[in-house]
């Protein structure tokens, strides 16, 4: 039985190949978009044309088109002026549902209650108002897997990585909650990407979907090595999925995360208890606080690049 599945994204190079991947194996029930790598009306947009492109026929409901309550931090260049650039996609045909994502959310948590896993790979506003409108999802979801954070740097500042960066407040939101956590950070999601050997086999399979995934990663690929020097197209948020469908290919440790609020150079940390193999609840760590998530901490980044190579030429 295929676990049920509401993603909630800013699409975005790497959210579309993790749409893709969570369609072909989880029941996938839904999509929300929120601000993020670019404006609301262009994640919308990006994400209709990916459901379109892979012939997934569920809801997208759109969101929340800023922050809780800073001011925007803009939009990630990595993706391009649209969001989604460097292939040539159709506009969508198909609109977003009439129902805001916050009350889309809320409706499915409570129809799948104890069995609706949500995956945020955006910022999280979308999620932090859900819980605040709807405390009772504290009890029907069943985890939250973050694409997003990091146990060493960040990207958008030296401490802070670009989704929680994207709305704090709503990142302190969700990992207070009581909601099981599930952390995939930058310290993962950045060495776990596509190669030139990975987009050029998928452009070679003549496959439509492939072909269209190679050319977007192409663009991405070529971002990273200006902005960054990688030479990997980092899949950031499918690594928030890939749990749920082969758990040998990643490590987690049951430990503390917690969002800096204040900081003058480390708001939007995810400070991470990494003193004890075991976790934070270790009795011999001074000043430890409860654990609330499961932190990734090892990848077998290889063979989770095959799988999502795999899966997305699996398409037609």
């Amino acid at each position: 039985m295929k676990l049920k599945l509401l993603i909630d994204c800013d699409p975005g190079h790497d959210d579309a190949v993790a749409i893709l991947f969570a369609a072909k194996h989880m029941e996938l029930v839904g999509v929300t978009t929120v601000h993020g790598n670019n404006t609301l009306e262009n994640t919308t947009r990006n994400g209709l044309a990916v459901l379109e492109l892979g012939g997934i026929d569920v809801p997208l409901a759109a969101g929340c088109s800023e922050p809780l309550a800073q001011v925007s931090i803009g939009v990630a260049p990595m993706h391009g002026k649209g969001g989604l650039d460097g292939a040539d996609i159709p506009p969508p045909v198909r609109r977003p549902i009439s129902a805001h994502a916050v009350d889309f959310i809320i409706a499915m948590a409570e129809k799948h209650r104890g069995e609706l896993i949500l995956a945020a790979i955006g910022p999280e506003t979308n999620i932090a108002m859900a819980i605040r409108r709807e405390p009772r999802l504290r009890q029907w979801v069943r985890e939250i897997t973050v694409m997003g954070g990091s146990t060493t740097t960040g990207n958008y500042t030296a401490a802070a990585e670009f989704n929680i960066a994207g709305d704090v407040e709503a990142a302190w939101t969700v990992f207070e909650s009581g909601i099981p956590i599930r952390m995939v950070g930058l310290n993962i999601t950045r060495r776990t990407g596509f190669d030139q050997g990975d987009i050029d086999r998928m452009r070679a399979s003549g496959r439509r979907v492939a072909g269209v995934i190679a050319d977007l990663m192409q663009f991405y690929l070529g971002r990273q090595q200006l902005s960054y020097g990688l030479n990997i197209a980092p899949m950031h948020d499918v690594c928030a999925i890939v749990p749920y469908v082969d758990d040998s290919l990643l490590q987690f440790l049951h430990t503390s995360a917690r969002i800096e609020l204040t900081g003058t150079h480390t708001r939007g940390m995810t400070v991470c208890d990494m003193r004890h193999p075991k976790g934070s609840a270790e009795p011999s760590l001074r000043n430890r606080s409860a654990p609330n998530a499961l932190v990734a901490i090892e990848v077998r980044s290889r063979a989770l690049i095959d799988r999502v190579i795999d899966t997305i030429l699996d398409y037609a």
